[in-house]
């Protein structure tokens, strides 16, 4: 199933994709979950009600106001430099164990909502194509054997980063959480969907231009084994968000830089996953 979150007459709703076209999952069954966050309270139950489902009309996906598959998920985990390639255009080795840091939830959008930065807070803005997890059941100390048993389902995430942030601070959480850094998107796809998440091609392209390229069978830490070590540290909740990084081809490290823009639309394009697209704007703000 390919699930998302959209505004209907201003409430969030749940709702079906199928064809194109978006069916409040409410209309297919009284019994469905109507949000989101309703599915992760229950989400077996849930989903079998879905499952049973015969979904039928909707509106086109164009005409509805998307929002993030997850608009307000517990937290979102991200890790660094896991496709080798990626590590080496940086200069550095891949890590011996994932390298974690956090997005804060403030920013997330959802598919075709603009990503905005201020240009004299920041002026190099950069993008990062990555297959995203959701976690659907809470985790805690499983091993990589059992880790995708807790997976409700993937989507596309773009970890948008201010580039000069990010390397002028200790860490990364600066330069990757201002206000939407986190587009996600445009559908929650569930694991009967997506297969084995190792097989699956992932591209960034940029004004309809490929810029990031690959499998994620060249990941340097699979999904399962990023689940299982994150879930050594912490309790992971229903709702949780994992990014599971991003190939080589950004653009800080291209010659010469190729950075984000005003005006640039940006594209993440995940293989049975869906293709998540967002328009860049750049807008200064007084302090007051």
């Amino acid at each position: 199933m390919h699930l998302v979150s959209y505004l209907d007459s201003g409430t969030e709703a749940l709702g079906l994709l199928v064809d194109g076209h978006v069916v409040a999952a409410r209309d297919c069954d009284a019994q469905a979950p109507a949000t989101m966050r309703e599915l992760l309270d229950a989400p077996e139950r849930g989903l079998a009600v879905l499952r049973a489902a015969e979904p039928a009309g909707g509106k086109p996906i164009d005409e509805i106001d998307l929002l993030a598959p997850l608009p307000r998920p517990t937290n979102v985990l991200c890790v660094g430099r896991n496709y080798r390639e990626h590590a080496e255009e940086e200069g550095q080795s891949a890590p011996e164990a994932p390298a974690l840091f956090l997005k804060t939830t403030t920013s997330i959008v959802g598919h075709h909502d603009d990503i905005v930065w201020d240009p004299t807070y920041t002026t190099q803005v950069d993008y990062e194509a990555e297959l995203a997890v959701v976690i659907g059941s809470t985790a805690r100390h499983v091993s990589a054997d059992r880790a995708l048993d807790h997976v409700l389902g993937y989507t596309c995430l773009n970890d948008i980063s201010a580039r000069d942030l990010q390397f002028a601070d200790l860490q990364w959480s600066r330069g990757k959480s201002l206000d939407t850094f986190c587009p996600m998107g445009p559908a929650l796809v569930t694991p009967d969907e997506v297969g084995d998440p190792q097989r699956l091609e992932i591209r960034c392209l940029l004004n309809g231009q490929v810029v990031q390229q690959a499998n994620t069978a060249v990941m340097h830490h699979s999904v399962a084994e990023v689940i299982a070590y994150c879930s050594r540290a912490m309790t992971l909740h229903p709702g949780d968000v994992i990014a599971t990084g991003t190939p080589s081809g950004v653009g800080i490290f291209r010659q010469p830089p190729l950075l984000l823009r005003d005006g640039d639309v940006v594209e993440v394009d995940v293989e049975r996953v869906g293709r998540l697209v967002n328009r860049c704007r750049t807008i200064e703000h007084r302090i007051s």
